[in-house]
């Protein structure tokens, strides 16, 4: 009998995005993209939120090339961070950090260990509260999904759903999978790929009214959709994808169908105009887009020995 997943992820919390490029990364998202910083830390971090109630959705870390940081999931309780912490070592996985109280920005108590592909994954519960910010504005409440190239489909699929329990909520043939630890449709994708990178970082709009007057932003600042905006098939969301300063895809989402357990059935989509936009507004996507979500092999965080702010 296989044992049990590590816990039971509430949501997906936030990104870690590392960049040579901090300087111009951080204000494309607090000036452009609609984020909020919370703290910043001497020109080398910053960690910045949307109109929803965690603490950050998003950090930017100076490195010396980009890639992907870590992958912050809530669970409830420090109970269930030290319950999962058994549950990995019982697996054979040691966590490279905690559990325990989290000394960074945001604080909380937690853990964290590394995929197979080398990806850094935190869990923690009690981080810091912020205050309500305003909502009418056409910006982000938060990261709502991440989407993960990898070199192996089926073992990344099968560590995410064994060992932290997510569930698969649809596949776009065998080329992506679709995770959830929630009611929403994804939080985690896999693209099947050459290599382990980071392909996009979803940020949702709480309307596709806010989602259209976002896009319209971003127009008044000189910069158009990469590819959308359209409605993807798999997950029901609207879409529109960019580029940021580092080269790395960020894109707005909004209306991401809603999962009921009981009733939800897996489906395998074609992968074909008709289904990839629903809307038929957006168009194949580009080669320079694509080339962008590819992005290029990433050994993981733990690998850049000279950057302290992921080395903890």
């Amino acid at each position: 009998m296989s044992p049990p997943p590590i816990a039971r992820l509430r949501a997906l919390r936030s990104v870690e995005l590392l960049t040579p490029s901090f300087t111009e990364a951080a204000d494309f998202y607090q000036e452009v993209w609609g984020l909020q910083t919370v703290e910043s830390e001497r020109g080398t971090a910053a960690w910045l939120r949307g109109t929803g109630a965690e603490h950050h959705a998003l950090q930017l870390t100076r490195a010396d090339r980009t890639g992907l940081g870590r992958i912050s999931f809530a669970v409830g309780t420090p109970a269930e961070v030290d319950e999962a912490a058994r549950r990995l070592l019982a697996r054979g996985i040691t966590p490279v950090a905690g559990p325990g109280p989290l000394d960074q920005v945001g604080g909380g108590y937690g853990l964290r260990f590394t995929d197979p592909e080398h990806r850094l994954i935190e869990i923690s519960a009690e981080v810091h509260a912020v205050a309500p910010r305003g909502s009418d504005g056409a910006v982000p409440v938060g990261v709502t999904h991440a989407v993960l190239n990898t070199a192996d489909i089926d073992a990344s699929v099968a560590f995410y759903r064994d060992v932290l329990g997510l569930r698969v909520s649809d596949w776009s043939e065998h080329q992506m999978a679709f995770l959830r630890c929630n009611a929403d449709h994804h939080c985690i994708a896999f693209n099947q790929a050459e290599w382990a990178s980071l392909n996009h970082v979803a940020y949702e709009m709480s309307s596709v009214d806010h989602f259209m007057r976002g896009l319209g932003r971003l127009r008044h600042h000189g910069i158009d959709p990469q590819w959308g905006p359209g409605r993807h098939g798999p997950g029901n969301n609207t879409f529109s994808y960019f580029t940021d300063p580092s080269g790395l895809v960020c894109e707005y989402t909004s209306e991401v169908a809603q999962i009921v357990e009981d009733a939800w059935i897996a489906r395998v989509w074609r992968r074909v105009p008709e289904l990839s936009d629903l809307w038929g507004t957006a168009g194949p996507p580009s080669k320079e887009i694509r080339c962008h979500m590819a992005g290029s092999p990433d050994p993981g965080p733990l690998s850049r020995q000279d950057n302290p702010e992921v080395q903890a």
